[in-house]
């Protein structure tokens, strides 16, 4: 280690706190970022980029009539002028502008390869042209007529307007994205058409609330379509508070193949989703098996989009093959909106709907005070030089003679005809072959017109009343360019309510349907077997382990096992692993506390119901939908005192029960005594001096208690046989009927 180096000497060292350095430099960058580059101006809807941008194209004469000129021009003036940055960034920011899948109303006309909604880039700006469209015109209307303030540029070398005068309303039209530093903003595009509609409104009602205005704006209309899914209230809220998003999906149709055959045709994706990028996505699902529905997906696209979804079979129901690719794919997306824009320019402010068009109704009115203001000023100018032509006119000869003569002309004319300095100044510098056109009348016209223009500008900057109704007919003649019934003015994105699809369950939709048999062991491993398996004799089993039950379900079923601690756990059966192995312990998928074990495992029936019983004798009657449990701790249902365990789930179809103790005494009594509950301890169905339950059944009582003794044949007991053993809940019963399993159990 070398000693510390100590600071030169010489000059005035200043010692900084680090942290106020870093304080004050991290705020300006921040301040920076906010104002010059990530947040739009909520008068014109521009970012810094944009507008030097447009401010460049008009200096290079652009017009949407003008020939295009190499997008290199355009990017180096606007970087040697006005935008001190990267070329790429700035050709990034003229390429979107020319999108019309990225801008609602491009102000930017390319030509040439400028990207597309695949997500693939534009040819490099050597080889492209660009010039304005109409809507850059109107943004830059009026800019040479003292409209808004100019600034010097970074070099000073030169001016550039601090905002447009925008006679279109870009910021909610065209919309914008961007993050700063500790904000962002992101604006999604509207209807031009339908925003004058809104600002019209607002100009004579200007109380009006954002609510009031949806009636104008419904929404966004996004250049790529689609089909807006939010509720109205929704889209209200976040319209008036100027934060929120929308659900956007594509817009599809299903199309005839003929012969029950059919395919789904998406023509419009959400916003800003790039097609490659979503059909890869697509395909990767469908590779991992997470798309059951579907079998295939194809980009048929050229100009139009064309994607076509093929389901895995002709039964399948389109709307749920949707719905899953809606939940799983960028098909429907979020649109996030939060109009974070420069208030007035200066300051940082999330807007709504009727802040957003009253900033751009009032910078409207600013812009026609100031172009009348420097309109009366070029007419007041115009009429003192017509005065003093007036005035000379009467003598021409004359002034010509002083022009000729007089060492110093100008003062002489000023002397003699009693002239303003402009006026003389005018005169001399009027063209000899102009004389021939100094008609007096013709002068005299011009001063009329110019006088009664005069008297027109001093009534609009004298009247508010007439401003707006001047502001009103400009917007009036935007809302008629970009009307409904033209083609860039015709609203793209649609609403529409989300198909209800609460009663589908997606999990059981997206498997295939297939029938299984599972199987059980009495040491508790599980495993499902393709197909309904009836001979299980060729079933291998590990070690001593053997066969406790099996059951046909199939892959979409739920099953249900039962714990002795009185807790029920539910399994996917299309989870459950092959027939192939020994299968896995049911202990490693789900949470069971230690000493407890099994009891019975079953697939889940909807809207049946379950006795359960207990050792200790007590029990209830269960509805199934009450039973299944999305978690891997499963659902407590019956409560036990220790040592008691649960020893009976058995299905509660029937009107009686019969119920055997350890003590082999049977009791018999109607199924009706048995309260139903969805937890609990339950009710005491039979009472023992010592021992517990061993089996309990509901049978019905017509149709006979039967049994299977243990070399597997069944006993039947008809009703009228079994009188001596019928009685009511909690007694203590006698002895079964001759012929039943030592086992105490009913072996069914």
């Amino acid at each position: 280690m070398g000693k510390p180096v100590n600071p030169p000497s010489g000059g005035e060292i200043e010692n900084i706190n680090l942290k106020d350095a870093l304080e004050e430099r991290y705020l300006a960058y921040a301040l920076s970022t906010i104002m010059h580059r990530a947040l739009p101006d909520a008068r014109d809807g521009l970012k810094p980029v944009h507008r030097r941008i447009l401010h460049a194209m008009r200096l290079l004469r652009l017009d949407p009539k003008s020939a295009p000129k190499k997008c290199a021009r355009i990017v180096g003036d606007v970087m040697g002028q006005f935008h001190p940055h990267g070329d790429q960034s700035i050709y990034d920011a003229l390429v979107r502008m020319a999108q019309d899948f990225a801008q609602r109303y491009p102000l930017a006309d390319g030509q040439g390869n400028f990207g597309n909604i695949d997500g693939d880039n534009a040819a490099a700006m050597r080889y492209t042209e660009a010039r304005m469209t109409e809507v850059a015109r109107l943004l830059l209307e009026g800019i040479d007529e003292d409209a808004v303030d100019f600034r010097e540029t970074y070099d000073q070398t030169n001016e550039e307007p601090v905002v447009l005068p925008a006679a279109f309303p870009n910021l909610l039209a065209n919309g914008s994205q961007g993050i700063a530093v500790g904000m962002a903003t992101s604006i999604p595009p509207h209807n031009a058409a339908e925003l004058c509609d809104a600002a019209l409104h607002l100009i004579s009602k200007p109380n009006a609330t954002s609510e009031q205005l949806m009636q104008f704006v419904p929404g966004p209309d996004l250049p790529t379509g689609g089909i807006i899914v939010d509720t109205p209230t929704a889209m209200a809220e976040t319209y008036r508070t100027g934060r929120g998003s929308f659900r956007v999906r594509a817009r599809w149709a299903k199309e005839d193949l003929g012969r029950g055959n059919w395919q789904i045709v998406v023509t419009e994706i959400p916003y800003s989703v790039p097609k490659s990028r979503l059909i890869e996505k697509i395909a990767e699902l469908l590779q991992e098996k997470k798309l059951p529905l579907l079998a295939d997906v194809r980009d048929e696209s050229a100009e139009d989009i064309r994607v076509v979804l093929e389901p895995r079979a002709k039964t399948v129901d389109p709307i749920i093959l949707m719905e899953s690719l809606f939940k799983l794919t960028e098909l429907e997306s979020r649109i996030p909106m939060n109009v974070n824009v420069l208030a007035g320019g200066k300051v940082p402010k999330v807007l709504g709907l009727v802040e957003c068009l009253r900033e751009w109704l009032d910078h409207r009115r600013e812009v026609l005070i100031r172009r009348s203001g420097f309109r009366l000023a070029a007419i007041d100018r115009r009429l003192e030089i017509l005065g003093g032509l007036l005035i000379v006119y009467l003598d021409l000869d004359r002034v010509i003679k002083i022009i000729r003569e007089e060492d110093e002309p100008k003062a002489e004319l000023m002397r003699v005809f009693k002239l303003t300095e402009v006026q003389a100044n005018a005169i001399l510098d009027t063209r000899l072959r102009s004389l021939r056109k100094l008609e007096e009348m013709e002068l005299k016209r011009e001063q009329k017109n110019l006088q009664d223009e005069k008297a027109k500008i001093e009534e609009l900057l004298g009247s508010e009343k007439v401003q707006w109704k001047t502001i009103s007919a400009e917007i009036k003649e935007v809302r008629k360019t970009f009307g409904p019934d033209t083609p860039l003015g015709k609203r793209r994105t649609s609403f529409a309510e989300a198909p209800d699809t609460s009663d589908i369950d997606f999990a059981e939709a997206m498997i295939e349907r297939e029938p299984i048999t599972v199987i059980v062991s009495e040491k508790g491993w599980i495993r499902a077997m393709k197909g309904h398996q009836a001979d299980l004799s060729g079933v291998q089993f590990k070690g001593d382990d053997a066969l406790k039950t099996a059951f046909f379900a199939e892959t979409t079923s739920k099953i249900v096992v039962v714990a002795d601690n009185g807790r029920f756990f539910t399994l996917d059966a299309s989870k459950l692993p092959g027939g192939r192995g020994f299968g896995d312990p049911i202990r490693l998928m789900v949470d069971l506390e230690e000493g407890a074990d099994f009891i019975s495992a079953f697939p889940y029936r909807a809207g049946s119901k379950l006795l359960v019983v207990a050792t200790d004798g007590r029990g209830f009657v269960v509805p199934t939908d009450e039973i299944t449990a999305n978690t891997r701790k499963g659902k407590q249902i019956l409560n036990l005192d220790a040592p008691a365990k649960m020893v009976v789930c058995a299905e509660a179809e029937g009107d009686h029960v019969a119920i055997i103790g350890e003590n082999r005494k049977l009791l018999i009594f109607p199924m009706k005594q048995v309260p139903e509950m969805t937890r609990g301890k339950g009710v005491r169905l039979q009472r023992y001096k010592d021992g517990g339950v061993s089996d309990a059944k509901v049978f019905k009582l017509k149709e006979g208690l039967t049994w299977k003794d243990t070399s597997g044949r069944t006993w039947t007991v008809a009703k009228e046989d079994l009188r001596d053993w019928m009685g009511d809940r909690t007694e203590a019963g006698r002895l079964p009927p001759k012929g039943f399993p030592k086992s105490n159990r009913f072996g069914e």
